[in-house]
């Protein structure tokens, strides 16, 4: 080997060694769970400090010293959660993973955050006014229902969360308001508790670092799911009307875990702190519109925090996320979570642009700012006003910096969306002297527009309308255009529909639990924003609004959450899964015009897009039968799944022994999904839960014509509340049809009055 050679073997030698030994070094926020604890309900100091003993002492194993282990902690979850969060490096990791008693440690996942009519379309009011059978009226509105919400924070001086009115904090409740580093911070007795976590983050500075809302979508969710009637609520005008939330009496409270600081973020080790902090506190509910690719059950901090409240009572309300509309993007998988898709309401926010050619093309904005009335202006292509030296591809998007205004000045511009924030693209087109702008819709977008507080008169336009509009420029040496002012209409059809952006299933986790469970609005929702900071993220933005208008699955998520506070205010001795077989065998699968809801193609939807189908409130508070599941069963779940028994004894706490005879699909699900119908009959086992009147039941099945679905016995009689009756669906190949992908059938029991739907999902394999 020559000299030359040799040296450069020893650098990649180096290099090797470096890279690995830097792996090894790096350190990283981790969760080690050990499952429940064995001090039961109501632990003494004592307790609580023997379980953090021990936590040091099981990383101190593997560190080296208890000193080590502390310093290296940064929660010790010791109350509910049995585990604690570590700053640990790879190897540290693995080897407590290999000791017995643990049965899970992951790296801390970081969550995004998936980002009123909708009340009056769900049938609880009619024109605001409340008719006397809505479930508002029979439920006192949720009164005193304790509804959590896991997000940003909130903002305290929302009139949202004004306590005038309310009597004494329910004596139940036994969280307290932690103000932090901001003395301006305080709770009542509607905003009944404020918590903030952040040692995923580092130490941050200032007032930024307490339970106040800096970013606006906690605030927005949690008034969504329990926020006061506020009238006069509106948007720079539009939908002017009363703001409320789906418990508009309940009592709620914030847990921040979202952080805007550089390296902020929503990580499990803050969201795992806060689930244990939500269940002490003594909450009914917890809403968290947050999620991320799922992991395996036992894996995830989210899924994890999820079974520990169900354990004890509490309904985890959870969005599906925003990565749609391609299947398997369904976040918040889990079975004991409640997880919420997107659908739109009949409410939109449009304009028009107005070509010069007289073709008038519906876009969709919330531009605080209009153009004047009639008048056209030059119209422009980004790409044709690029500066020098700037790629097309970053002019095209209206990039920062990448406009010249010796084009733009006075004209429309059209920028294509994708990479940078869609107001920002008007903020760069204003910079550079645009007018107006017009954002199109690449291929992939579609024909999903939204409404976005535009800082210069905009308008937001499908796919198929910008290759309309790019035609017409193209076709002419002097293109005009105008943009019109912005109307809230109202009565839209068909809806719902399906947004584009819902997270859609199958599930990659489990393809036997059929997620996501429920459709709510999520489109163009207006709720409370924080009065005190800027209305989008722009150096020249001193807008300020008290409401503003977001749409995703974080926005159908607490919608759901109100509902499931009215309905622990009716029924509190119902279990979690009672509470959420009530809300999906009575959901709506047709939309307003009484046809099958679709997707913004205009496309039928599937339950693998909207579950059980569109949450109908009224409806959910007398279902007639209920599926319910005791944390037994979901430990059987786990079992089928493959968790050994030292495992399960650990997670569960008890003397729990696997029943080997259980199978994945036998899980008491208010929906049927069969992962593989491939080969001869699958059965499904299945029973249900009296909670009406006396009465029989008779079973009605649609099926696909690619197979069969035979419900064993078809007839169920009961004579006493809270009866249970079994039952079984045999599903099998009929031969006929597509013989792969998915199929799908439904199971109704009916005794005249009320309807026990269940969505069934067939994949007939690949």
């Amino acid at each position: 080997m020559d000299v030359s050679n040799f040296a450069s073997f020893l650098l990649i030698l180096f290099l090797f060694s470096f890279l690995q030994t830097s792996t090894i070094a790096t350190k990283k926020p981790y969760i080690v769970y050990l499952g429940s604890h064995s001090h039961g309900l109501s632990p003494s100091s004592l307790d609580l400090q023997l379980v953090t003993k021990s936590h040091y002492d099981l990383l101190g194993s593997v560190l080296g010293s208890k000193e080590i282990a502390k310093e290296a902690i940064l929660y010790s979850y010791n109350r509910y959660i049995n585990g604690f969060a570590a700053m640990l490096n790879e190897k540290q990791a693995t080897d407590l993973a290999r000791i017995p008693n643990v049965i899970s440690v992951f790296e801390s996942k970081e969550r995004q955050l998936h980002t009123t009519r909708s009340w009056d379309f769900l049938g609880l009011e009619t024109q605001e006014a409340v008719p006397s059978d809505s479930i508002w009226n029979v439920t006192r509105f949720g009164e005193d229902a304790i509804i959590a919400n896991i997000d940003t924070g909130v903002w305290p001086e929302s009139r949202s969360f004004s306590d005038e009115g309310y009597g004494p904090i329910p004596s139940r409740w036994l969280g307290s308001c932690q103000s932090g580093a901001d003395p301006n911070f305080h709770c009542n007795r509607k905003l009944i508790g404020a918590r903030s976590f952040n040692l995923a983050n580092g130490p941050l500075n200032g007032s930024f670092n307490s339970p106040r809302d800096h970013q606006g979508h906690g605030t927005h969710t949690l008034s969504t799911a329990g926020g006061n009637f506020v009238s006069g609520a509106n948007v720079f005008g539009y939908a002017n009307g009363t703001s409320k939330g789906g418990s508009p009496r309940a009592r709620v409270a914030s847990y921040k875990v979202c952080w805007e600081a550089e390296g902020g973020g929503c990580f499990d080790v803050d969201i795992l702190a806060a689930f244990e902090a939500a269940i002490g506190d003594g909450v009914d509910v917890i809403s968290a519109s947050l999620g991320a690719i799922p992991s395996d059950f036992l894996d995830d901090g989210l899924s994890i925090g999820a079974f520990h409240a169900v354990q004890h009572g509490i309904v985890v309300v959870c969005s599906a996320g925003n990565s749609g509309p391609a299947p398997r993007t369904v976040s918040n998988v889990s079975p004991w979570m409640l997880t919420v898709g997107a659908g739109t309401i009949d409410r939109e926010f449009t304009n028009f642009v107005v070509l010069g050619n007289k073709k008038k093309l519906k876009g969709a904005s919330l531009s605080s700012k209009a153009l004047k009335v009639d008048k056209f202006y030059p119209l422009i292509n980004a790409v044709d006003a690029k500066a020098n030296n700037v790629s097309e591809l970053d002019a095209e998007i209206c990039e920062e910096g990448t406009l010249d205004s010796s084009k733009l000045n006075g004209k429309i511009v059209v920028c294509l969306v994708g990479v940078n924030a869609r107001v920002a693209k008007g903020y760069v087109a204003a910079q550079a002297g645009a007018i107006g702008m017009i954002l199109v819709n690449d291929e992939e977008s579609g024909n999903e527009i939204k409404a976005d507080p535009h800082i210069i008169p905009a308008s937001h336009v499908t796919y198929n309308d910008s290759i309309t509009i790019s035609q017409y420029i193209s076709s002419t040496r002097t293109p005009m255009a105008y943009i019109s002012s912005v109307t809230a209409k109202l009565g839209v059809t068909p809806a719902p529909t399906i947004a584009r952006f819902s997270g859609r299933g199958p599930s990659i986790i489990e393809e036997s639990i059929l997620k996501p469970d429920i459709t709510a609005p999520g489109v163009n929702i207006i709720a409370a924003y924080p009065d005190g900071i800027p209305l989008a993220n722009l150096p020249v933005d001193d807008r300020r609004v008290p409401f503003m208008v977001y749409s995703g699955t974080s926005m159908s998520c607490p919608h759901v959450s109100g509902i499931v506070g009215l309905l622990k205010t009716l029924n509190p001795k119902w279990s979690p899964a009672a509470i959420k077989s009530a809300i999906m065998t009575t959901a709506k699968t047709r939309d307003s015009t009484l046809h099958p809801i679709v997707d913004l193609d205009g496309v039928i939807a599937t339950p693998l897009a909207y579950g059980a189908g569109h949450v109908h409130p009224n409806s959910a508070m007398d279902p007639g039968l209920v599926y319910d599941i005791t944390i037994d069963e979901y430990l059987n779940f786990l079992c089928a799944r493959g968790y050994n028994a030292t495992q399960i004894k650990q997670f569960s706490n008890n003397t729990f022994v696997c029943n080997r005879s259980f199978k994945v699909t036998d899980l008491n699900y208010p929906s049927i999904s069969v992962a593989d119908l491939k080969t001869g009959p699958v059965t499904i086992n299945r029973k249900v839960k009296n909670v009406g009147s006396p009465g029989k039941y008779v079973a009605r099945v649609t099926s696909p014509l690619e197979a069969s679905i035979v419900v064993e016995p078809s007839t169920l009689q009961f004579t006493a509340m809270d009866e249970e009756k079994s039952f079984r669906v045999v599903l099998q190949r009929s031969g006929k049809g597509n013989q792969q992908g998915y199929v799908f059938g439904t199971l109704e029991w009916s005794d005249g009055k009320h309807s026990v739907g269940s969505p069934i999902a067939i994949n007939l394999g690949k």
